[in-house]
């Protein structure tokens, strides 16, 4: 995809009709070295009743592949890069540092392979802390930081959206299992199940209490976080938000403006307000909408039958357990914000109506099939579940040392592998270089699924190989 021009933006915008704009500078010279020049009064898109993706589509594209400057507000001399906004216990005299950040001139400069959106090589990796206040180290120790690789995104409206009603449904759930202890005068237990995925166990009492120590897979609050390698990141927005302080030192003033922080330059560094909650909508809009990953075309004989054999070889050793081929979705109507962004992200209740984005009305989503209740089924090898995936025997996927967001070191929710091969490298670090590897170094829950891979004949093996490396992502 090829990023779009300040002109070609603008020149979309002149020829869309409808009663919010586009808010431009008009003070910038043509040459200036500002690449946040342009907003969306997203107020007047939410109610204007016109498609808002074109223009939101547009701006966030820009904003994605854009260079950011120190004009922008790029670095944060006196901001560390947490979730939560946290003064540095000492200014670096660094711009650009590959430790703790910012690390990055763009979006794109990371999610780049093979498209833009897409994953990152070994040299794109990152350094990230626990996520809350933790975030000010100038070390690659592992006992301070976890090196990641970069993720793809696309698709990652899809996810959100399976997650949204995922989580909708698990709280049904526990409402309904409350309501039956306060009636029976009882404590009641529920299999807590969405879209055929369990996430274990929970015990209500009459007194409105819940025992939660049989929940598998997903924090206390059952609200499923499909974003990050470790899963803690519930929505696109509180994803982009984080990225955009910790990776360019760029604050969206919904987090880290007055009404949190009391100020709206809160890092110091002269720039204020510099991302405002129109710009973090149209990323969020951008990312939301990439087309998921799909299936290579026009395979050689021999590939397609290979590939052909080595999906069925993927179900019968457990690998689909958890890499599920595919969720089904009952709404393509992406809100922004969602149900579940909360304090630090702009919330539904801080609009008058939140954006609709209508999936449906991308020429993509066409291709993808549909169950027989007509839900769009979703393509993902994934469960959106956390995973113990390490072990004594086989650690490599838990060689962290530090937790995340309370989440275990050897805990990581399922990759989902749909576009897996056009991702390499592989591993939460890229340290893997070929699915072979990746699929061997799996423990923990998977270790019967990688013995069972490892007692299949090489012929089989490289059956499941050929059937993950025809997953791609279109360019």
């Amino acid at each position: 995809m090829t990023p779009v021009s300040r002109a070609a933006l603008l020149s979309l915008v002149f020829t869309l009709v409808f009663d919010s704009k586009v808010l431009a500078d008009p003070d910038l010279p043509p040459w200036s070295e500002r690449a946040i020049q342009d907003d969306i009064d997203i107020e007047s898109l939410a109610t204007s009743g016109q498609d808002p993706i074109p223009l939101l589509q547009a701006l966030g594209e820009h904003l994605f592949a854009a260079k950011f400057t120190s004009l922008d507000g790029a670095g944060r001399p006196d901001a560390t890069g947490a979730s939560v906004p946290t003064k540095v216990r000492r200014q670096s005299h660094l711009r650009f540092q590959r430790l703790a950040g910012p690390d990055a001139n763009a979006c794109a400069s990371c999610h780049n392979e093979p498209v833009v959106g897409g994953a990152g090589a070994f040299t794109a990796n990152v350094f990230v802390s626990e996520g809350f206040e933790s975030a000010d180290f100038d070390t690659i120790d592992p006992q301070f930081s976890n090196e990641r690789n970069t993720n793809a995104i696309q698709g990652a409206g899809l996810i959100e959206l399976l997650a949204r009603e995922m989580t909708a449904d698990l709280r049904r759930q526990r409402h309904d299992v409350l309501s039956l202890a306060r009636r029976n005068g009882r404590p009641e237990t529920a299999d807590l199940e969405t879209k055929g995925i369990s996430f274990g166990r929970l015990t209500a009492y009459p007194d409105g209490t819940l025992d939660v120590s049989r929940l598998d897979g997903i924090d206390d609050d059952l609200t499923i976080r499909p974003f990050s390698q470790k899963g803690v990141f519930a929505s696109l927005r509180q994803f982009t938000v984080n990225a955009m302080n910790a990776h360019h030192g760029i604050q969206a003033s919904e987090r880290f403006g007055p009404r949190w922080t009391g100020t709206d330059d809160f890092d110091a560094d002269g720039v204020s307000a510099e991302m405002t909650p129109g710009q973090i909508s149209a990323l969020v809009a951008w990312q939301a909408t990439l087309p998921a990953p799909t299936r290579k075309k026009n395979l050689p004989d021999i590939w397609q039958s290979a590939s052909t054999r080595g999906e069925s070889v993927f179900g019968e050793i457990g690998c689909a357990s958890c890499h599920v081929p595919a969720l089904p979705l009952e709404s393509l109507i992406f809100h922004d914000p969602g149900p579940f962004d909360t304090a630090g992200t702009l919330r539904q209740s801080d609009m008058e109506k939140p954006l609709a984005l209508d999936l449906a009305t991308l020429d993509w989503i066409k291709s993808l099939p549909r169950d027989e209740r007509g839900r769009t089924l979703v393509p993902l090898f994934g469960d959106l579940k956390r995973h113990k995936i390490a072990d004594a025997q086989n650690e490599t996927y838990g060689n962290e040392l530090l937790a995340q967001r309370f989440v275990a070191r050897d805990v990581f929710i399922t990759a989902e592998l749909w576009g897996i091969g056009s991702t390499a490298p592989y591993g939460h670090r890229g340290d893997l270089t070929t699915l072979n590897e990746a699929i061997l170094a799996h423990g923990g829950d998977a270790t019967q699924s990688r013995k069972d891979y490892s007692a299949l004949s090489e012929s089989d093996r490289q059956s499941v190989i050929a059937f993950l490396r025809s997953l791609e992502i279109a360019q």
